[in-house]
């Protein structure tokens, strides 16, 4: 390696990188080679060292076979999104092995088996190579296939923690801990992970990229948002939950069956305080939720784009019979099958108008799976109060990958906020009750459970035309005055849905820039990239649909407002533009769709871009 460095220098190219706590590992796998746990040990045991890291696991939708990818993130300044660019390739697939060695920054580092002779057009002159005969080294080792596929992994990532200077007792606390269920496996993997280090002690010169001891992470924690978002449904009161299988929403139905089994039995008898129901599809699923809904129960379901699309009628019914239902949204490629291993943020306007009719529906955007957990339980404080289904907008990225994040917190004096419901005391004492009446003002009529009172109390739910007692009507005057009342209730949820996070620039602005959920991290580097290049930037993140005045306001007061979203057809900013009334002109959409999460370089470079070209235009069309 060391001659390949002396002829880098010699041409009078690039030095290899050299950084410390700041760099981004990626590995080129195939999918079904047990890969994930292994590059999954190399991000953890950099977190162990207290330097902060993420990762996201880019992997196919077929079972085995594929190219899968895993980047780590290592950031002692705290940045979790998607840089951009890598800087040491960890090239285990030869399927991609032009497409890796491209990706790689000038002065990078390609890291490969050696067994094999290197592709002969397939090494660039401005990179350093780092060859270990991982192949030769199993066949030495072990004689069983599977293990010898296996235990591969784990020797690159010795070699590796070797080369970068991760603490051996990182990487072997995580091997005890990970295989403290199956302890015959710990000294096998505590071996292979020698073997690599070993290796690269005797045989491989320095690098420049290191890990160095820090004390960045603090009391955060590491989590996936599916994860999250179960337990805070839990925390929310979430007893039934109906759902059919489908990336990448299945795990979030898992981590709730597993959470029910710790806090939701009763714990002198054991016996279930829950109902999880997996139906036959997408549309019994949130039928079962709805049904649960009238009967008092907090009911939710998880999907993603296809779930929903299947979802419709029954999201209709919920909105005009006034029945609460939550449903987690993890979003992922589309249209019809898509990419459905792939992060998109492309249901927005799918959910905001689910069903067919006039219909609008509350949407809650976390940014991290802390916020998945406290949206996750606020979501059904919200769908009581509201009477209506909330849509809680996950992703992949957000959902299926682990953050760090700061850690759940809970006020153990907060009680569920059930919302306008007539209880037996108000009708014996003879309450006046009429269904859907607007007593208050705000639109929410007051409701009643099944079986709250003999003899009081009761209406029948239909999903047609009724008048404020409940009773069938296809009178115009009276289907307008629903409809109306309905968007008070809507108009009030303005009010209820978490208010929209303001970023100042350090200079006053004319630009602005809007942004939400998943592309946070990466959106929040990229404002620190362009004010480091002299640009300043307003910028509002959005929690909540219905949008607050303050989202209104927030454009009004910039000449240029660039919302960056994850989707081809901007329905962020359609959505703004429907709702808001605002100026199309002054909205311009900086959008990432090829199913990777967005990069922090993407954003900085096509906002520049984007302000050189309304600079440049000609007077005539900026005054148009």
């Amino acid at each position: 390696m060391s001659d390949v460095m002396d002829e880098i220098a010699a041409r009078g190219g690039p030095s290899p990188l050299s950084a410390v706590n700041d760099f981004v590992v990626k590995f080129a796998n195939v999918n079904g080679s047990g890969s994930a746990s292994a590059n999954s040990l190399f991000g953890k045991s950099i977190l162990r060292m207290g330097v902060p890291v993420a990762a996201r696991n880019i992997f196919p939708s077929n079972i085995q076979g594929l190219p899968t990818w895993y980047e780590v993130r290592v950031s002692e300044a705290g940045h979790l999104g998607r840089r951009g660019g890598v800087d040491m390739m960890v090239a285990m697939n030869p399927q991609t092995w032009g497409k890796d060695v491209a990706s790689i920054e000038p002065g990078g580092y390609l890291f490969y088996d050696s067994t094999k002779p290197l592709p002969p057009d397939g090494v660039r002159d401005d990179i350093t190579l780092i060859g270990v005969p991982l192949t030769a080294m199993c066949n030495a080792a072990y004689t069983d296939p599977r293990q010898r596929q296996l235990f591969k992994n784990i020797i690159y990532v010795g070699a590796l923690a070797e080369l970068l200077g991760i603490d051996q007792e990182a990487t072997d606390t995580l091997i005890g801990e990970e295989f403290k269920s199956k302890p015959r496996l710990i000294k096998p993997n505590l071996d292979a992970l020698a073997l690599g280090r070993g290796y690269a002690r005797e045989n491989l010169p320095p690098v420049g990229l290191k890990v160095r001891r820090a004390d960045a992470v603090g009391d955060r924690i590491y989590v996936e948002g599916n994860n999250a978002a179960a337990l805070g449904a839990i925390y929310g009161g979430a007893t039934v939950c109906a759902w059919y299988p489908i990336t990448p929403s299945t795990s979030l139905a898992e981590a709730f069956m597993s959470h029910c089994e710790d806090l939701r039995r009763d714990p002198e008898t054991g016996e279930a305080r829950y109902a999880i129901v997996q139906a036959e599809d997408e549309i019994a699923s949130i039928g079962i939720v709805v049904g649960a809904g009238w009967n008092g129960s907090r009911a939710f379901t998880c999907t993603s784009g296809p779930g929903i699309s299947l979802m419709q009628e029954f999201v209709g019914l919920s909105y005009f019979a006034e029945i609460p239902a939550v449903i987690f949204d993890v979003q992922r490629g589309g249209p019809s099958t898509g990419m459905p291993t792939r992060t998109q943020q492309s249901d927005i306007l799918l959910a905001a108008y689910a069903s067919h009719g006039d219909t609008k529906h509350p949407l809650l955007f976390p940014e991290d799976p802390t916020e998945c957990f406290e949206m996750g339980a606020l979501a059904f404080d919200l769908a009581d109060r509201l009477q209506t289904t909330i849509f809680v907008m996950l992703d992949l990225d957000i959902g299926m990958n682990e953050w760090l994040c700061r850690p759940f917190a809970w006020d153990d004096s907060r009680r569920l906020d059930r919302g306008k419901v007539m209880t037996y005391e108000a009708l014996e004492a003879g309450a006046p009750f009429g269904r859907y009446r607007d007593v208050d003002g705000d639109g929410i009529p007051y409701r009643s459970l099944p079986g709250v009172h003999p003899e009081r109390g009761a209406y029948f739910t239909r999903g047609t035309s009724r008048d404020p007692d409940a009773r069938y009507s296809e009178e115009g005057p009276v289907y307008v005055a629903n409809m109306e009342r309905l968007l008070t209730k809507f108009e009030t949820a303005k009010s209820l849905v978490p208010a929209p996070v303001v970023r100042k620039a350090k200079r006053r602005t004319p630009y602005g820039a809007i942004y939400f959920g998943s592309t946070t991290p990466a959106m929040h580097e990229a404002l620190e990239i362009l004010e480091g290049g002299g640009v300043h930037i307003d910028a509002l993140r959005v929690r909540g649909f219905p949008f607050s005045d303050e989202v209104i306001a927030f454009i009004a007061a910039h000449e240029t407002v660039f919302i960056v979203e994850q989707n081809r057809d901007a329905q962020l900013r359609t959505l703004v533009l429907n709702e808001g009334g605002v100026d199309p002109a002054k909205l311009v959409a900086v959008l990432n769709y090829d199913g990777s999460p967005i990069t922090a370089r993407f954003i900085a470079e096509d906002i520049s871009d984007r302000m050189r070209q309304l600079v440049a235009r000609p007077a005539h069309q900026a005054a148009e």
